[in-house]
């Protein structure tokens, strides 16, 4: 689950944020100590922040600037501020995005998913042990052997080489469809990861994919 820092002294708004990040299966957390807010943004090791312009002890375009001398983790600026010399501002600062109040939850969420899509995209990994992995046509390929993969597939393998070894989510995965705009169900899941274990061994890896009762599947 990825982490989302909330840097925002408005207590009602941390709250709305906090509560529509952990509905979409985000893990948000909230900046408490302004006094000391380098030392604990480097304490959360954060994937993504939410970065007021307003906020106590420094101006948040300062901050940013701060982050960016040793830090690349993706930001977006929010703020009650509107206008062009902000935004600006900001992009030059080394904001990734920029959004004002009052925002759209669901603009703000596709914002969410477009940089960590885009991040995923940058540091996608091409094979896996023997296997070559050909996105654009939809293979795997091993030695002479190819195996056809159907979008959906393709986009779980994606996920699960990109996180190997680690344990995935049934709910991580219905996200990485979502944000690609593939709806799928519980059920379709179960299917989808089913077809792709048998494609898998068709080249040899019958036992890629474990299962994890009560959490998910992991890629040994």
């Amino acid at each position: 689950m990825k982490k989302i820092l909330i840097i925002e002294d408005d207590e009602t708004i941390c709250n709305e944020l906090s509560e529509l990040l952990y509905n979409s299966n985000y893990e948000p957390i909230v900046l408490k100590n302004f006094k000391e807010i380098e030392e604990e943004i480097n304490k959360v090791s954060a994937d993504l922040i939410l970065l007021d312009i307003n906020i106590p002890y420094i101006n948040g375009e300062l901050l940013l600037q701060k982050i960016r001398k040793n830090n690349t983790i993706p930001v977006i600026m929010v703020t009650s501020k509107n206008s062009e010399a902000d935004e600006l501002l900001s992009m030059m600062y080394g904001a990734d995005d920029y959004i004002t109040k009052p925002y759209h939850p669901n603009i703000l969420l596709f914002r969410i998913s477009n940089i960590f899509k885009r991040l995923n995209e940058s540091n996608e990994i091409t094979s896996y042990k023997e296997i070559t992995i050909d996105r654009e046509r939809g293979i795997l390929k091993r030695n002479h052997i190819e195996v056809c993969l159907t979008k959906n597939e393709m986009i779980i393998f994606s996920y699960l080489v990109n996180h190997k070894e680690k344990m995935v989510t049934r709910d991580e995965l219905m996200t990485a469809l979502w944000n690609n705009h593939e709806y799928i169900n519980d059920n379709a899941l179960t299917v989808n990861i089913s077809r792709l274990r048998g494609k898998l061994k068709e080249i040899g890896y019958e036992d890629a994919i474990e299962t994890r009762k009560g959490y998910g599947y992991i890629l040994l």
